[in-house]
């Protein structure tokens, strides 16, 4: 906790995302990007952190974030994602999606691409809940449970869903290349496949008793079989999309809605999740008893996955420990990553060893030194 930073930025930040590193850099990231909401005038705004290249790393700790650029955003940003280094699309609660592209060499912001009314409702504006892109490919989801995919170098909409969901559709992400995932607001999990021309899920996956609403998703880098959600009741759901239909396990995290939840993209033992209750958790499963030093401190032990069914068989050191539903060999345990914050922690993200997240308290808290 004593290498995280506080910036103070006028603004109620609800996205946050870290710049994408090019293949071959060894560097840790050093430019994210903010979106707000519910702020007067709106804006998407890039920081840097101050680390450019190898100064400062020596000495420990970096200075504040400071911003490079802005530009003024209509509505609330729902969801930010980069299409690339040098793009990023946004979601607006106008229902409106926009590609903007950063000019490194003056630090500006202009718009590339816009879809105004991506999302609506026959008289009305439907808010875009959520983005996913794989360049050129930039797909959208929202409250009117259409689901659409764009390409950054097309005016127009490529294909559409119109009623790809009944209900309101809160997040998507990729599975596979051709194949993504979506959660709605009545707690279930579904499977769509671009390969084929069917407007119906492949698979639909949901929670028992409760129908909760889902709020975010995230799939394991590694294994694309494994997903996270977490939803209105601040659980943490994983689910194994190869059997069953329900979650796999649900462990108890948060007092309030869970707004995002995001697997370490390259050490997807450890995740990561933030909520309304005001705190961000680091998750860390280990299917060893003897843990790294530097990761027992702080930790609380008491957050064990029960397993809503026993893993398929096969060899034990293949199954992932996400998925083992023996505790002993399965252990999940949580740090507070955050000092004692009594406002919503909206959004996060994770890279290499640094961690950015945004809250309502109008903070950015960035960590440059995880112990991953």
């Amino acid at each position: 906790m004593e290498s995280i930073n506080a910036k103070y930025v006028s603004q109620k930040i609800s996205k946050t995302r870290w710049r994408p590193l090019s293949p071959s850099s060894l560097q840790q990231p050093d430019i994210f990007v903010t979106g707000s909401w519910d702020n007067e005038d709106n804006k998407i705004s890039f920081w840097s952190t101050g680390n450019n290249g190898m100064s400062g790393v020596e000495d420990g700790l970096e200075g504040d974030p400071q911003l490079l650029c802005e530009h003024k955003h209509d509505g609330d940003v729902l969801d930010l994602q980069f299409l690339d280094q040098d793009r990023i699309v946004t979601a607006s609660s106008t229902g409106a999606v926009t590609l903007f592209r950063h000019q490194q060499n003056s630090q500006t912001l202009s718009v590339s691409q816009h879809w105004e009314r991506a999302h609506c409702y026959p008289c009305d504006n439907a808010p875009c809940t959520g983005v996913v892109c794989s360049s050129p490919e930039i797909i959208t989801v929202g409250e009117d449970g259409r689901i659409n995919v764009f390409r950054a170098d097309h005016d127009g909409v490529v294909r559409v869903i119109e009623n790809a969901d009944s209900s309101t559709i809160h997040a998507v992400t990729y599975l596979r290349t051709t194949e993504i995932l979506t959660v709605n607001s009545i707690g279930q999990l579904k499977l769509w496949d671009f390969r084929q021309q069917s407007d119906s899920p492949s698979q639909i996956l949901s929670l028992s008793g409760d129908r909760v609403p889902l709020h975010c998703v995230d799939r394991h880098p590694n294994q694309q079989h494994i997903v996270a959600t977490g939803g209105q009741d601040g659980m943490l759901c994983v689910w194994d999309v190869r059997q069953g239909n329900t979650p796999f396990s649900l462990m108890e995290a948060h007092s309030a809605e869970m707004w995002e939840v995001h697997f370490h993209p390259t050490n997807p033992d450890h995740l990561f999740t933030c909520s309304e209750d005001g705190s961000l958790l680091h998750w860390e499963t280990s299917s060893h008893s003897e843990m790294p030093s530097f990761l027992q401190g702080g930790r609380n032990n008491s957050m064990i996955s029960r397993s809503a069914m026993a893993p398929a068989g096969g060899n034990q050191s293949l199954i992932s420990p996400w998925l083992s539903g023996d505790s002993s060999k399965g252990r999940v345990e949580t740090t507070h990553m955050l000092p004692s914050q009594t406002l919503s922690v909206n959004s996060l993200d994770v890279l290499g060893q640094c961690l950015v997240c945004g809250t309502d308290g109008e903070a950015v808290f960035v960590n440059r030194q995880m112990p991953i």
